[in-house]
C-alpha cells in the first residue's frame, strides 16, 4: 500500500485504461512514422490526392465544411495513427465519430490562443496528422508563420491539414455544389418531417507538382449509411428506384 501511494501521479494515472502520456504516445506515434509514407484515406477520396492517400510531410487545405476535413482524419486514425485537432472548438465530436474517427487517438486544443503556432509546431513533432484552422479568433496566421509550420511538418514526416487558405499548401480541397437529399415518407402532416439521408458534394482537388491538374469527383459526404463514398448518378438511382 506505501509503495503505491508513492508512485508518481502521473505513473498511476497512465496505468487507467485507455489512458497514454504524452512521452507513449509520442513513440506510438514514430514507430507508425516508420511504416510507411502514405497515410490512407477512404477508397472515394483516394483519387483526389496524388499519392492516393495524405503523403507524409505534406500540406493539404481543406476548404467549406467541416465533413471533408472529418473524413480525411477518419481512415488514417481508424488504422492506427495519431491526430490532434487545433483551434476548431466548435468541431462536432459525435460527428467525428460517425464519419468513423476514433477519437481516443485523438488530441484536441480547442483553444490555443496566441500560441497556436508554437502547439501546432509541437504536435507535429509528436503525431502523424495535424488539423489546424488556420484563422482564430486572434488573426489569420501570417504566411511566414505558416510556411513554417509546412516546412516543420515536411521535416518531421508529419501531414498538416489547414482548415480554411494556407499559403504553399500542396494540395487544395474544396467543397462546391452541395446538396442534401431526404427526408422522404410519411403521410398527411409527418410529410416532409424526419432526417436527411445524404449529403451529395462536388469535390476540387489542385495544388502542386503532381497535384498540378485539377481532378473533380462527386461524392456522397456522407452517404446514408455515414460513409463517404463516390455519388452515384441520379440517373442511375431512378433507375433503379423504378426496376
Amino acid at each position: 500500500m506505501a509503495a503505491a501511494l508513492t508512485e508518481p501521479p502521473v505513473a498511476r494515472l497512465a496505468a487507467l485504461p485507455g489512458v497514454s502520456t504524452a512521452s507513449r504516445v509520442a513513440a506510438q506515434a514514430e514507430r507508425a512514422r516508420a511504416t510507411g509514407r502514405v497515410l490512407p484515406v477512404a477508397p472515394a477520396l483516394a483519387g483526389l490526392l496524388p499519392a492516393a492517400g495524405l503523403r507524409r510531410g505534406s500540406t493539404v487545405a481543406v476548404h467549406g465544411g467541416t465533413s471533408l476535413l472529418l473524413a480525411l482524419l477518419a481512415e488514417a486514425t481508424a488504422t492506427g495513427s495519431w491526430a490532434a485537432v487545433v483551434g476548431m472548438p466548435s468541431l462536432g465530436l459525435a460527428a467525428a465519430a460517425e464519419y468513423g474517427v476514433d477519437l481516443t487517438r485523438v488530441a484536441l486544443v480547442p483553444r490555443p490562443g496566441a500560441e497556436l503556432p508554437a502547439v501546432v509546431a509541437a504536435l507535429l513533432d509528436g503525431v502523424d496528422l495535424v488539423a489546424v484552422h488556420s484563422e482564430t479568433v486572434h488573426a489569420t496566421l501570417q504566411p511566414a508563420v505558416a510556411r513554417r509550420l509546412s516546412a516543420r511538418a515536411r521535416h518531421r514526416g508529419a501531414v498538416l491539414l489547414a482548415f480554411g487558405a494556407w499559403p504553399g499548401a500542396d494540395v487544395e480541397l474544396s467543397c462546391r455544389r452541395e446538396s442534401w437529399s431526404g427526408p422522404e415518407g410519411g403521410s398527411g402532416p409527418n410529410i416532409g418531417y424526419g432526417h436527411l439521408r445524404e449529403r451529395r458534394a462536388l469535390v476540387r482537388a489542385r495544388g502542386r507538382g503532381a497535384a498540378a491538374r485539377p481532378v473533380t469527383a462527386e461524392l456522397s459526404l456522407p452517404a446514408a449509411d455515414g460513409s463517404v463514398t463516390q455519388a452515384v448518378p441520379r440517373l442511375q438511382l431512378h433507375e433503379e428506384a423504378t426496376a
